[in-house]
């Protein structure tokens, strides 16, 4: 069964979204169940400072999904102040939340919830499947496993699913959107074509498209050495190249997920010589991430994932020295390797 594919161009309605496995899937719950022509903004994973975007008029009618509150404030407060309605949808920190009456604010930062399952829940579990691969791109497989359970889902079906939510999610890395292999307001105007996302993974050329590249790039990146490793945790750093700023998330899902006791760090150099981050906690409520990433300029995130979007490369290593010291790794004990490719 196929949903009729959105509009994006009715005046004073705008839908802003993290580009995202997470942002993509809890608009797409959220406009299947409550459908309008809206203008879209969106981006790259990191490029969160989306509500600037936006117009500021009376009557303009906002929805915010997987988009940091923090990082954007300011145009936050502007657009109210001007008479603007905002619904937001999020799960990040949001240590300057306000209340405001034409503020609908739907937030849950428990290092078990994304986006898509607060959208889950507000829609009543109308259009669960989406949730998980939500949750799964989002990397909360023992989340994405419940609500499966839940849904009464094989095996088989569970699996798709989750290498869906993985792929999305993958499409979302890269310094800007020529890193990427679709636009994300490309590749949610053709997942909203799907009401079911196993017909999604079976019919659309999308998915074999982002299956190929995702394949090629993983192999580059297990080709790599980790900058710094100990018992508890390793830092990784990649090349200035478009391969690996697009699996530079997937890949900190992947050591976090094959090594759930330990807390990783992975780092893609950018054209400019700086880097930018992705930080994994193995003890998310001890050690959140984006208190750790919350010390440098840029940084921010939730406490199971978080990152830095520039990190200067002055400060390469003194912020490996600060995950050192924050997930308890001994830098006495730690070997120092340079990543293939990285000669700096």
């Amino acid at each position: 069964m196929s949903a009729e594919a959105p509009k994006s161009s009715a005046p004073g309605a705008y839908d802003v979204f993290n580009g995202d496995a997470d942002g993509l899937c809890a608009l797409h719950q959220l406009r299947l169940a409550r459908p309008r022509e809206a203008h879209w903004v969106t981006g790259v994973k990191r490029d969160v400072a989306l509500l600037s975007r936006v117009p500021c008029e009376a009557g303009v009618d906002v929805t915010v999904l997987d988009v940091s509150l923090d990082a954007n404030i300011d145009p936050l407060a502007r657009l109210l102040d001007a008479g603007a309605h905002v619904a937001y949808f999020d799960h990040h920190s949001a240590r300057r939340m306000f209340l405001h009456p034409r503020l609908q604010l739907e937030w849950d930062d428990s290092p078990d919830v994304c986006t898509s399952v607060i959208v889950d829940r507000t829609l009543g579990g109308r259009y669960r499947p989406w949730a998980i691969v939500g949750a799964f791109g989002d990397n909360l497989d023992a989340t994405a496993h419940r609500l499966a359970m839940v849904q009464g889902l094989a095996e088989r079906e569970v699996a798709w699913l989750r290498t869906l939510g993985q792929l999305l999610n993958y499409n979302a890395y890269g310094e800007t959107i020529d890193d990427l292999h679709i636009r994300p307001d490309m590749l949610y105007r053709t997942l909203h074509e799907f009401v079911d996302p196993l017909e999604f993974v079976a019919i659309s050329p999308c998915y074999r498209q982002l299956d190929e590249g995702y394949r090629e790039d993983l192999a580059r990146v297990d080709a790599l050495a980790p900058y710094r490793t100990c018992d508890d945790g390793a830092v990784y750093v990649l090349p200035d190249e478009p391969w690996a700023r697009r699996i530079s998330g997937t890949f900190a899902n992947r050591l976090a997920a094959e090594c759930r006791e330990k807390s990783f760090a992975v780092l893609s150099e950018r054209g400019d010589g700086s880097h930018c981050v992705s930080v994994r906690s193995a003890k998310p409520d001890a050690c959140p991430a984006n208190v750790l990433c919350e010390r440098f300029d840029g940084g921010g995130g939730r406490r199971g994932a978080a990152g830095v979007n520039a990190l200067p490369a002055a400060d390469l290593d003194r912020f490996v020295d600060a995950f050192s010291t924050y997930f308890k790794i001994a830098p006495a004990h730690a070997e120092r390797v340079r990543c293939a490719g990285n000669s700096k």
